[in-house]
């Protein structure tokens, strides 16, 4: 019981209760006097406001008197016109009395009044009953006690005037005070309570208008299980049985919205249905609850593609609409969804008769739409999707235009936070793909990836949608790439495909979309990379959404293009005929399903007269030349005006014109060819990514036209042509290296005189191929590039030379031979100088670096048999690996903007590889090419390299060689190290068969070779150099010289060159100690940075791995090392050897740290195709060269590697040194020993020990370290040694010629 002293009155109003029928009866009241009040012996005076017509409040409060024998107050109301128009009196102690003692009167007073207002409120939506209705329901609950039988009644009220607030402001907080309000009200509520359902209901109500906002799935469980408790409560023949199960359907569906559980829509449709059933014909429900049941198979169909449910949804919302009066307030609602169903039903068959009814039926929902009105932004986006659906039928860019608008109106009336925002965004980045695609608007494709980026970025991980918003991302990330060429986007692209085929369940009907553009999001960056994998993932995932997708699928058509076009790709990588045959199947079959006049038609001819043609490249028919000339003609004929297409497709034609008129002669073809190029190339806008293409096939088209016109003005064109598309900015690397190389074909084929325009030309295509084999790419892809380039630096050299430019030529073939390397030895430059100036960014430069060589030789690559997520993970490796890319570019711009450092990390000068040469011999460069072949020799002390031209040599003699060497060795199955493999010392064979001296007395094979190389190539360069014969008696060391050969030259042995038979025999090693080189800097970085081996690392580190599983046994590796050992020991030097399992892989890596040098008698594998996976095989495992470049050997010095062919290149890449030794060049060895082809045991362990005797006896006794400064003559010592131990056949000269020495 609460006791007052005063009984406070607030919210005093008076009404007008009698009907208002004319103005004359119109009241003004103005004023109240009160008579009564304590403490007040007159009367007080109150103003009044109207706030309604018919009523009146009090501003103020007033108070009654707590005296009991007071009689009460008096109220007199007066009118504008100081009339009294009415008299009220309170009685006071009747107030006071009847239970309460004022509290009980008070709350069923407040609880009376909260309720009329609240009435009121529901009758006229005036915001001011309702805020008096909360107001006076928050007293009354506050004043009833707990277990009062009213209280459940007032939180219900109180509960629905919460709600309603929360409609009128859209505060969280409102609804979620409703809710814990009605949820107490509801558990007051027994069993069988008359008013049970009724708060259930309202329950349900708040629930789903919480879940609206919120999307929190608890609220929408709890609204179902709300829901199917009211059904347990509801009588069979109930009158609201319908309305409930209505109603619970609805939960189920805006459940399965969120989820995607299949069940949920299912049981929806199965228990709307029940509802159909119960609703007899006439009620004014019965097309509200089509709809719903429509919109629920509507739903169905979206997710399982079954043709059945959408055709029986259009058929129920017609007749939802049928049934709705004009005046149905869910009439426009109802129209919209048929609108919708009918577009749906379009996507699946392609009817053009279902989009155009969609689009009318939609109108007719939109144009009677009041602005403001709440699904209008739904409607608009809807429409939008109707017409851009037509628009990819008819291509009428009216549509399309008129889509973006309503779309874009859509997003710009939809609420913020509105749960809908993100699909009509989605839809809105759709539209403008769509106009891209025919117009090549950038703006448009840009403006689609903010939309759809937005989108996804508004809905939570796991949201339904999702993957079809990122497969929307996807697509318009991929055809921006296509424009920009920006790696980064198709690598986001792929990995948003990813993830929404990650997130789509098995059977969902979009799995068929996502597969085919995840496929075609591969295929185009096979076009970048030309990573094969990329292809065979294309590929794979297309048959499956091809195979996936239903019989007449609307978009069948363009799955299988897709796929014909991934298969077209690969056969053009593999030329395997099984490629282009199914290829053309695909197209052949897409074209066939497409209807006449679909706007993708002449894509899918164009895409059939490509492969057709590859076909016809393989049989050579004139018959199938003009087959595709005819389809490629239809493609053109049938391409809209302005179509962004068109001009690729008339370069296609001009290209299928020109081989015609290639083999046919018919002036006719390329007079065509050419007007046909030139509309493609005034077609394509500057800086198109497609224009280099095009200048290109123009110049092509009128070169060919020259040749059989001889007309100078069509040469000198085509000629300009060539070089307008190499300095295009825009463009692909590729591209426009096939551009620069024809520029400069030209060049030398038109000039009679040597033009110096042919170092530009040169120049632009060496600075290409820096970015074809770049840092994002893989190490293996760096080489898979580099094959089809292999050769470009030897051709530019043989053009310096030709016009006196022997700086040019260095420079040139040092910038375009062993790029890879190059690039991994710039990751590893040490940054001292840097470090000076900028310390923090030597930091930066030095981490991005570490972490780019770790990418590109330890990124793993896709196999079709992995598992999606670790595709995914692979994917996020390329996108981490693209960004250090990104970040290695920023550093070295910020690097090269610092004075002195411009020329950071960038190919060098003449100047510069000038500098720093060995003071003990030159260097010498020789390049072959099938023009001409030089050699440049490098002199400490010299400003230029001495070019000395080999007139007598050709590539014909090297390749002779090469092939002749290559012959033998296989005779002699010289490819491993082996047990009895060579001649003995006493000239007997052990498992080879002599080669006799040929019959009229000529140098047999070997011989033969080593004679060649003598005369044409290395005593020229000798008597260029002054080099005369060592002086035995002289202590003076003997001059050295480093070979740098190229092309075919690199697998011949030079050092070994010389005449072998008669009285004349001499060779280079009369002359010289011999060491390789891949290239110049290799020698000049480590002159440079000369510097002392320290004497905690120094020392030698031995291992023997004789019984390798799975190779033959070498046994001989055990005696060599420990023989080695001992001599080491005896001489003082830091040794350790280990020996078979006594050592694994990591200890040997642990070793490798800690001794400078080290030797490895065992077995090694090359692996040409995958270079950084060539490996040295031990008992305990293997050791891969990217493992050991990754390691940052820091203290290397000397790698002696007895092994077999260890310094095998590859021949596709001749100039790129994929061998072992190169590889520990690479990771940081000063000098390497390797072999050129297998040797023999016994001979190993000759070589080997000799070697080192060398090493221990002419050590610096002064500081007792260790190191290789001398093994170049070393090696010369050993290998002589072994060579006048045996005689000069064939098999003695396989015996020692393989031991090569590499490096410094």
């Amino acid at each position: 019981m609460i006791t007052l002293a005063y009984l406070t009155w607030t919210d005093i109003a008076f009404e007008r209760t009698d009907a208002i029928d004319d103005d004359s009866a119109m009241l003004n009241l103005t004023e109240v006097l009160i008579f009564g009040l304590p403490d007040s012996a007159e009367e007080k005076i109150f103003t009044l406001v109207e706030v309604s017509p018919g009523r009146w409040e009090m501003n103020e409060a007033i108070q009654l008197h707590p005296n009991p024998d007071s009689d009460g107050i008096d109220f007199v109301v007066k009118s504008g016109q100081s009339e009294h128009v009415a008299f009220v009196h309170l009685d006071a102690p009747r107030m006071r009395n009847s239970k309460l003692e004022f509290e009980n009167d008070v709350t069923e007073q407040l609880c009376d009044y909260g309720y009329r207002r609240f009435d009121a409120f529901v009758q006229t939506g005036n915001v001011c009953d309702l805020t008096e209705a909360s107001s006076a329901l928050h007293k009354a609950l506050e004043l009833t006690p707990p277990g009062h039988s009213y209280l459940p009644s007032h939180l219900h009220y109180l509960g629905m005037s919460l709600r309603c607030h929360f409609e009128q402001t859209g505060r969280s907080s409102d609804i979620t005070k409703a809710i814990l309000v009605q949820r107490r009200a509801l558990s007051l509520t027994p069993t069988g309570h008359p008013n049970l359902l009724l708060r259930l209901n309202k329950l349900d109500d708040s629930l789903e208008c919480r879940f609206q906002l919120t999307g929190d799935l608890s609220d929408i469980a709890e609204v179902i299980s709300v829901q199917m408790r009211a059904l347990e409560l509801t009588r069979h023949g109930h009158a609201d049985l319908p309305i409930w199960l209505n109603s619970l359907g609805r939960s189920l569906t805006r459940r399965f919205r969120k989820t995607g559980e299949l069940s949920d829509i299912t049981n929806a449709i199965s228990i709307q249905q029940r509802a159909v059933d119960l609703t007899p014909q006439g009620d004014a429900n019965l097309p509200g609850r089509f709809g719903s049941l429509a919109l629920s198979l509507g739903l169905r169909f979206q997710w399982t593609g079954e043709l059945l449910d959408i055709t029986r949804a259009i058929s129920l919302q017609q007749r939802a609409v049928d049934l709705a009066p004009q005046d149905h307030p869910q009439l426009l609602k109802l129209l919209s969804n048929l609108g919708s169903f009918l577009a749906d039903r379009f996507g699946r068959t392609g009817e053009l008769s279902d989009v155009t009814d969609a689009i009318d039926v939609l109108r007719r929902a939109v144009d009677p739409a009041p602005q403001g009105h709440p699904s209008l932004p739904a409607w608009l986006s809807n429409l939008g999707a109707s017409l851009t659906h037509r628009f990819e039928c008819t291509g009428e860019l009216s549509d399309i235009n008129e889509a973006i608008a309503v779309q874009q109106r859509a997003v710009d009336l939809a609420p913020k936070g509105h749960a809908n925002l993100p699909s009509w965004l989605n839809n809105l980045g759709g539209s403008l793909n769509c106009r891209f695609e025919r117009t090549g608007e950038l703006s448009d494709i840009t403006k689609a990836i903010s939309m759809r980026q937005r989108a996804i970025d508004l809905i939570p991980q796991g949201h339904v949608s999702l993957p079809i918003y990122l497969n929307g991302l996807a697509g318009s990330l991929t055809r921006r790439f296509e424009c920009t060429g920006e790696l980064s986007e198709i690598n986001q692209a792929i990995s948003a495909l990813q993830r929404a085929v990650a997130h789509t369940p098995e059977g969902h009907v979009h799995m068929p979309s996502h597969l085919t553009n995840l496929g075609n999001s591969f295929a185009i960056r096979f076009g970048h990379t030309a990573e094969l994998s990329d292809l065979t993932e294309a590929i794979s995932v297309q048959r499956r959404a091809v195979n996936l997708a239903p019989q007449g699928h609307r978009y069948l058509p363009g799955w299988l293009n897709n796929l014909g076009g991934s298969l077209q790709q690969r056969y053009f990588a593999t030329r395997a005929l099984s490629d282009i045959t199914e290829a053309i199947s695909a197209h052949q079959k897409a074209v066939d399903l497409t209807p006449q006049g679909h706007p993708d038609l002449p894509g899918w001819l164009n895409n059939l007269g490509i492969s057709l043609t590859w076909h016809s490249k393989r049989t050579n028919k004139i018959s199938d030349i003009s087959e595709v000339i005819l389809v490629q003609r239809r493609a053109v004929d049938l391409a809209p005006q302005g179509h962004a297409g068109l001009a690729g497709w008339l370069n296609n034609l001009s290209d299928s014109l020109t081989r015609r008129f290639l083999e046919t002669h018919e002036l006719g073809d390329i007079a065509e060819a050419v007007s046909t190029q030139l509309r493609a190339v005034d077609l394509t806008p500057k800086g198109h990514p497609s224009l280099p293409v095009r200048l290109g096939g123009l110049a092509s088209s009128l070169y060919c036209r020259s040749l059989f016109t001889c007309d100078n003005g069509d040469r000198e064109e085509s000629l300009r042509l060539f070089k307008a598309a190499a300095l295009c900015t825009a463009g692909s690397p590729g591209t426009k290296l096939l551009a620069a190389k024809r520029w400069a074909k030209e060049l030398i084929q038109l000039c009679p005189q040597p033009s110096t325009e042919i170092v530009l030309a040169f120049d632009t295509a060496l600075d290409s191929v820096g970015l074809i084999a770049g840092l994002e790419r893989t190490v293996r892809g760096r080489y898979t590039q580099l094959e089809n380039i292999s050769g470009l630096a030897l051709e530019a050299a043989a053009a310096a030379f030709g016009i006196d430019r022997a700086d040019k030529a260095l420079e040139w073939l040092e910038q375009g031979r062993c790029l890879v390397w190059t690039q991994l030895n710039s990751l590893r430059t040490p940054l001292d100088d840097l470090r000076v100036h900028n310390k923090g960014l030597a930091k930066k430069i030095d981490a991005i670096s570490r972490q780019l060589d770790n990418a590109g030789s330890s990124r793993g690559a896709p196999d079709i048999g992995m598992s999606l997520e670790e595709k995914i993970s692979l994917e996020d490796e390329a996108r981490v690996h693209l960004g250090l890319v990104g970040q290695w570019n920023d550093v070295l711009r910020t690097a090269r903007a610092i004075p002195g450092f411009q020329s950071f990390l960038m190919p060098s000068p003449c100047s510069a590889l000038m500098q720093h040469l060995p003071e003990s011999g030159p260097i010498v460069v020789i390049n072959v090419h099938d023009r001409r072949c030089d050699a440049l020799a490098l002199l400490a002390g010299l400003d230029e390299p001495l070019h000395i031209p080999l007139p007598n040599f050709s590539v014909e003699k090297s390749s002779k060689y090469r092939a002749v060497l290559d012959s033998q060795l296989r005779t002699r199955n010289l490819r491993v190290r082996e047990v009895g493999a060579v001649t003995s010392i006493d000239g007997e064979v052990r498992g080879i068969r002599s080669v006799p001296i040929g019959e009229h007395g000529e140098d047999p094979p070997v011989q033969r070779v080593l004679r060649g190389l003598w005369e044409e190539v290395v005593k020229p360069i000798l008597t260029a150099l002054g080099f005369s014969r060592i002086d035995r008696t002289s202590e003076k060391a003997p001059p050295r010289i480093w070979w740098c050969p190229t092309g075919p030259l690199s697998f011949l042995p030079l050092h070994a060159a010389g005449i072998y038979r008669g009285s004349d025999s001499e060779g280079v090693f009369h002359y010289a100690v011999s060491s390789y080189t891949p290239t110049v800097t290799a020698i000049t970085s480590r002159v440079k940075k000369h510097r002392s081996i320290e004497a905690e690392v120094s020392g030698l580190f031995l291992t023997s791995q004789p019984n390798v599983t799975g190779a033959s046994s070498i046994p001989g590796t055990t005696k060599e090392v420990r023989s080695i050992f001992e001599k080491g020991e005896g001489s003082g030097v830091r040794m350790l050897k280990l020996e078979g399992n006594d050592m694994t892989v990591d200890t040997c890596l642990d070793r490798m740290h800690e001794f400078s040098s080290i030797h490895l008698a065992c077995h090694g594998s090359q692996n040409a195709a995958e270079p950084l996976q060539s490996r040295f095989l031990f008992h305990q495992g293997s050791l891969d060269l990217g493992t050991i470049i990754r390691s940052n050997l820091k203290n290397a010095d000397l790698a002696f590697l007895s092994a077999c062919q260890t310094s095998t290149g590859d021949e596709k890449i001749s100039d790129e040194a994929v061998h072992l030794v190169a590889g520990m060049l690479a990771a940081g060895y000063r000098r390497v020993v390797g072999t050129m082809w297998s040797i023999g045991d016994q001979p190993a362990q000759e070589v080997a020990t000799t070697f080192y005797d060398y090493l221990f006896t002419h050590r610096d006794g002064t500081n007792g370290t260790f190191d290789g400064t001398l093994s170049a003559y070393a090696l010369h010592d050993a290998t002589e040694k072994l060579r006048l131990s045996l005689n000069e056949s064939e098999n003695s000269l396989l015996t020692w010629v393989p031991f090569v020495h590499f490096g410094y």
